[in-house]
């Protein structure tokens, strides 16, 4: 099955030299589902055509420093690719501003979040259990990076993953194939530790310094990451 990410951004420029393009922790993650995936990258925030999604074996819309409140010129034809998406239950996964721009594209409300900085592994509950999920456990740490969430879901989605901070953390949609995370099981500690202090100064020091001793907890990224394999080979 051939993956099409959708780039709609890329590894923060400090830390690029050191843990290379975002596409390849997306590679990274699927090829460790065992799944034999093939990947083709679309950057589509660089100004890349986007494909005809019809056309289109599974697509991944990756994280990205934009917002959706943004100008950006390719979030308007962003959101009509994941409609048409949507409609021909093309296999589709959104991952942090993926999962956002997904719910605002499909009626939901996305706002930058009162709450401030998610940083670090963050834990989450399973509040329901899609079949590709049906051996989950009750929760599952994940690492994040965000201020911005969905408020309210979509009428189309279901809640699966929801903690205090992010009630609203993984969205499973009624068409059956569209799936979307807050978290990023494509981060490796290394890059969340990273991340966490390359945010220092934006975010308080106190949420830094949470984030950073969070990594010493057990993580399930390679638990999601599955799920998210099964997801798509179940399509």
């Amino acid at each position: 099955m051939k993956l099409t990410i959708i780039q709609t951004g890329e590894v923060p420029a400090p830390l690029r030299g050191r843990f290379g393009p975002y596409r390849k922790m997306f590679e990274t993650m699927f090829d460790g589902t065992g799944q034999g995936f093939s990947y083709d990258m679309v950057p589509v925030s660089d100004g890349a055509p986007f494909p005809d999604p019809g056309q289109l074996e599974g697509i991944v819309i990756t994280g990205s420093a934009a917002g959706v409140y943004d100008d950006f010129p390719w979030l308007n034809p962003l959101r009509a690719f994941i409609r048409e998406a949507y409609g021909t239950r093309t296999p589709m996964l959104g991952v942090c501003f993926g999962h956002q721009i997904m719910a605002d594209a499909l009626g939901g409300d996305v706002r930058k979040s009162e709450k401030g900085w998610g940083l670090g592994r963050h834990n989450y509950g399973v509040v329901a259990r899609p079949d590709f999920m049906r051996r989950a456990p009750t929760a599952l740490a994940v690492a994040c990076s965000h201020q911005d969430q969905v408020i309210v879901p979509p009428a189309e989605a279901q809640v699966i993953l929801a903690s205090d901070f992010t009630p609203n953390a993984g969205l499973a949609y009624r068409n059956g194939a569209a799936l979307s995370f807050q978290p990023h099981p494509e981060f490796a500690d290394d890059y969340t530790i990273a991340l966490a202090e390359l945010r220092r100064g934006k975010a308080p020091d106190d949420v830094v310094d949470k984030a950073l001793a969070s990594v010493t907890t057990k993580s399930h990224s390679a638990d999601v990451a599955g799920y998210i394999g099964q997801f798509f080979k179940g399509r």
